[in-house]
């Protein structure tokens, strides 16, 4: 079975990407496997408390994982590399991955627009990727 792999870190409980995501299980996907690059928070400049950092990055992708597997799919996820490209990768390998969900802040507030992660994993895999972009980050539970 294929699996859908999402993308995201600071947006993971957003409205774009909840909408995205019930697109694709309305249509019929279940599997879906996310990855929270462990990438510094926004504004954390030159230091910055990883070990609170991934913490966070955490407990945002287990209540994501835990909303999806309510709405009847098949949900697991991971913490990975801060490098947005080297986790999708190693996310990507060993899965039947079908599509990418990128799933990122607006142009101006996004570290990964600014480095070309769309681009980038493009040229690294083959893999269909649609970009979801949020306007704010999200600040509520979901």
């Amino acid at each position: 079975m294929s699996t859908i792999l999402i993308v995201a870190n600071q947006t993971l409980p957003s409205e774009a990407l909840a909408a995205e995501v019930e697109s694709r299980i309305s249509a019929g996907s279940r599997t879906f496997h996310v990855v929270v690059p462990a990438t510094p928070p926004p504004g954390g400049g030159f230091t910055w408390d990883e070990d609170a950092a991934r913490q966070a990055a955490q407990d945002r992708l287990a209540a994501f994982v835990a909303r999806l597997v309510e709405q009847g799919a098949t949900a697991d996820g991971e913490i990975g590399d801060r490098d947005p490209v080297a986790a999708v990768r190693d996310a990507a390998r060993g899965r039947d991955v079908s599509e990418i969900i990128l799933s990122t802040l607006p142009d101006g507030a996004s570290r990964w627009l600014r480095q070309d992660v769309p681009t980038r994993i493009g040229g690294a895999l083959t893999i269909p990727m649609v970009v979801v972009t949020e306007r704010e980050p999200s600040t509520t539970g979901r």
